[in-house]
């Protein structure tokens, strides 16, 4: 018996509606189309047997297969809709009016995550730390919620403003992104964040990633052994990781801020979305080989089709107003079909029918692209930026940031392979450090020689500098000429191929600044 054909569900301005997947994409003609503007939420069950909306006069439930309209509710003030794991209960939100059953007593709860799947029913809850006390999640299993001893685990850290939890599939652990608002050390204007794990039989770790910068993304594979994180400075590293935080897998580093596993977690999709270009890298997870590299811009939105074959993309308001859409991809690259809303509509969400684990088989992964009637839909790359002293130059690579290819495409050495230790990847950032700062200070030593040998071996007769008159003022200009000629040497090393360090990297950033202040110190003489 051949698999059933997901629906796509449809909710904007021009109302909500259900699309068949691949291969038709046609609209479906059993549900019948709301036309209203005010459709606030949509839900299926987790089979995908039922479908619940509220179009702002009622929540309706639907039979998805027969389209026959089971219960319809007077709740035009609903906003949330969630149906129960076994669909015998709809859940929605609106006004607080549910009968306590069980309570936890603890202090300043401040989040708490609910698990995933069958019952026992297990819960994360999150304490920030107060007057010098830290921040600490707890996992509990529900009914048992008689204090500290009753906790299945407990894990205490520092440095947490707010927090992420994230529970994998059969609920034996979480991953927490602990995030500050402030980073104390100036590195990221974002704040800074911490990985930790903590598992249902007690232990935790702190999960070691081994460049600095922002946490993008984490995410669990299906199987609940492994999880990959999307981390680090642009361009931003991804790496898989196992339950012992060790890592599995790099994947190098390359412009993106999103992962996604498939249904099946045979296939990860790796992506740059956002203040990124769309860039999506389709890897098969069981060999760690690249199956292809689509491009979806301006994508607001991804998700998996419950086949495990197939993906979603839409651009969606009120994220972004324009160019709202969807689009259909098959993994290895091949966009199927392409939806474009009226220019005068909006598109606010895309929806899968979900579908019990087992309705569709996984397959073995392809790696040659599969046929469509859409041509490809990769725009022209656009050409690099290149500084003014460059423009009359030959091309040469200018690249600020080189990708680090992933690691089993890194040129082969007489080095060992297996992954550092947390001492070692500490006393690597260490020795790296100091190597840059010894660099730094080497550079200026050699400036600082040159420009007095300059001054030496000057003909007297040349004509002396023009002065302000106020020693201040022409202290600052020579200060400022000097950093700038720094930042011109740097710059043609990048330019001639040299890989700079995060401080270099900095000063050149500053180089517009200092040509500005420059600038008015001379317009004042």
């Amino acid at each position: 018996m051949a698999p059933p054909v997901p629906l796509l569900a449809v909710r904007g301005s021009e109302g909500l509606y259900m699309v068949n997947g691949p291969p038709s994409f046609t609209e479906s003609t059993a549900f019948q189309r709301d036309s209203g503007k005010n459709c606030k939420a949509v839900a299926f069950s987790k089979d995908g047997s039922l479908f619940a909306w509220c179009n702002g006069e009622k929540v309706n439930i639907v039979n998805v297969t027969s389209a026959e309209l089971l219960r319809s509710f007077d709740l035009p003030k609903a906003v949330c809709l969630e149906f129960s794991p076994k669909n015998n209960v709809l859940a929605t939100w609106q006004t607080y009016t549910n009968t306590i059953a069980n309570k936890l007593h603890l202090q300043k709860v401040n989040d708490f995550v609910l698990s995933p799947g069958a019952q026992p029913t297990k819960v994360a809850v999150y304490v920030p730390g107060s007057k010098g006390a830290p921040s600490f999640v707890r996992l509990y299993q529900y009914p048992n919620f008689g204090g500290p001893q009753s906790a299945l685990a407990n894990k205490s850290f520092f440095k947490a403003d707010k927090v992420t939890m994230l529970w994998n599939k059969k609920a034996t652990a979480v991953l927490v992104i602990a995030s500050t608002e402030v980073d104390k050390t100036g590195a990221s204007y974002y704040g800074e964040q911490t990985l930790h794990y903590i598992a249902t039989n007690g232990e935790s770790a702190v999960v070691q990633l081994p460049k600095n910068g922002p946490i993008y993304d984490v995410v669990w594979n299906p199987n609940s052994v492994e999880f990959c994180a999307v981390y680090g400075f642009m361009p931003a590293k991804a790496t898989v990781f196992n339950l012992k935080c060790d890592p599995v897998f790099d994947f190098g580093t390359g412009p993106r801020n999103a992962a996604y596993y498939s249904p099946h977690g045979h296939i990860l999709v790796l992506a740059g979305f956002g203040n990124l270009r769309g860039q999506m890298e389709v890897w098969d997870v069981k060999n760690y080989k690249l199956v292809s590299k689509p491009v979806a811009s301006d994508s607001t939105y991804l998700a998996w089709c419950p086949d495990g074959e197939h993906i979603v993309t839409a651009t969606c308001a009120p994220r972004l107003r324009v160019s709202n859409g969807y689009k259909i991809w098959h993994y290895t690259g091949s966009l199927l079909h392409n939806y474009k809303v009226p220019s005068n509509e909006e598109m606010w969400q895309v929806s899968w029918q979900p579908f019990l684990d087992g309705v569709f088989p996984a397959k073995a992964v392809k790696y040659q692209a599969v046929p469509s009637e859409l041509p490809s839909a990769e725009p022209k790359p656009a050409q690099a930026y290149r500084p003014p002293a460059l423009r009359n130059k030959p091309v040469t690579s200018s690249k600020l940031h080189e990708d680090e290819p992933p690691q089993n495409m890194k040129p082969q050495s007489g080095s060992s392979d297996k992954p550092l230790s947390k001492t070692a990847l500490k006393n690597q950032r260490k020795h790296e450090a100091k190597k840059a700062a010894k660099q730094e200070a080497k550079a200026d030593a050699n400036q600082e020689s040159t420009q007095s040998a300059a001054s030496q071996n000057a003909p007297r007769s040349a004509v002396p500098a023009v002065t302000s008159g106020d020693p201040e003022v022409d202290k600052k200009i020579k200060n400022l000429k000097k950093k700038l000629k720094a930042i011109e040497q740097l710059k043609e090393q990048a330019a001639a191929g040299k890989q700079l360090e995060k401080n270099q990297l900095e000063k050149i950033q500053k180089e517009t600044a200092l040509l500005q202040e420059l600038e008015d110190l001379e317009l004042g003489l």
